[in-house]
């Protein structure tokens, strides 16, 4: 097979995650060469992500890069894809998942004197951290890995990606772990997606061999219970499969209401996958008021 364009973004994060794929395909014989897109998420650093249109920002441009021929495969963080499939791409592996969690980097939650600030750009994990301590503050946090490590506040911290400190080999810098049980990670947190076009049927093949079997069942169910929500939810919204759980969490914008369960499920895809829409609807029903 020709060597394989790998589309990513420029960001370390970005750049290390898809060497890991580019290795994991030249371990079973397929050369990969990396090509660097920049999106409008890495452009505009200093606007809050919830106001430039939060999921998606990350990945159009590199999408596109696809989709042009100017590249033959996309690397994601698959928290960052949209709930339903880009037309004409088809996610064709979701690569072993690494820790699933959230980290506060700073001060430990029940270390934080009342008052004391988290900073963070997304609105589930201020919920989420609201709901366990309402007397914190919480200040916006954009930027790549390393310039958040530099913005802690004082005797507070910052919330990261477990997974993204783990890439990074950053892991010294977590000062606590946060259960995913109670602060429900995004959905597809940790997994690294790839994209190809869906039309080339040589490298859908090829993405087979990296495809992890418990990752895609794991994250295809959290991305039901999204989608069933609707590609545009703009909701404080998380979902966890750990085992033959799912873990989800929803909160209403307007009236407060927070729906976090746990629910059993069968492990089978297809019926976890309903339970997990059904979930959904009950939620927004009640977040709804409905």
């Amino acid at each position: 097979m020709r060597p394989l364009r790998l589309a990513t973004r420029g960001s370390a994060q970005a750049t290390t995650q898809a060497e890991l794929v580019a290795a994991a395909l030249r371990e079973i014989g397929i050369d990969v060469e990396l090509t660097l897109v920049e999106t409008s998420g890495d452009a505009r650093q200093h606007v809050p992500l919830h106001s430039i249109g939060g999921q998606g920002v990350f990945v159009k441009e590199v999408q596109q890069a696809v989709l042009e021929r100017r590249a033959d495969l996309a690397v994601h963080s698959a928290k960052d894809l949209r709930s339903t499939p880009e037309r004409g791409l088809l996610l064709a592996a979701f690569c072993a998942r690494r820790t699933a969690a959230d980290a506060l980097v700073g001060c430990r939650l029940v270390d934080m004197a009342a008052g004391a600030t988290v900073a963070t750009g997304s609105v589930r994990r201020r919920r989420q951290i609201g709901r366990a301590r309402p007397d914190l503050q919480f200040e916006e946090l954009r930027g790549n890995i390393h310039s958040r490590l530099t913005k802690i506040p004082v005797d507070g911290a910052i919330v990261m990606a477990v997974a993204a400190l783990e890439i990074l080999d950053l892991t010294d810098r977590i000062a606590e772990v946060l259960d995913p049980a109670e602060f429900v990670p995004a959905v597809g947190q940790g997994c690294v997606a790839v994209e190809c076009r869906a039309d080339d049927g040589d490298v859908a093949a090829a993405l087979a061999g990296i495809d992890h079997a418990q990752t895609r069942r794991e994250v295809e169910i959290e991305r039901a219970f999204l989608a069933e929500l609707g590609s545009g939810c703009s909701l404080p919204v998380g979902a966890y499969v750990d085992a033959h759980k799912l873990h989800t969490f929803l909160a209403g914008e307007e009236s407060g209401i927070i729906v976090s369960e746990t629910i059993e499920l069968t492990g089978e895809v297809g019926p976890d996958i309903e339970i997990a829409r059904r979930a959904a609807r009950d939620a927004h029903d009640v977040v709804s008021g409905v």
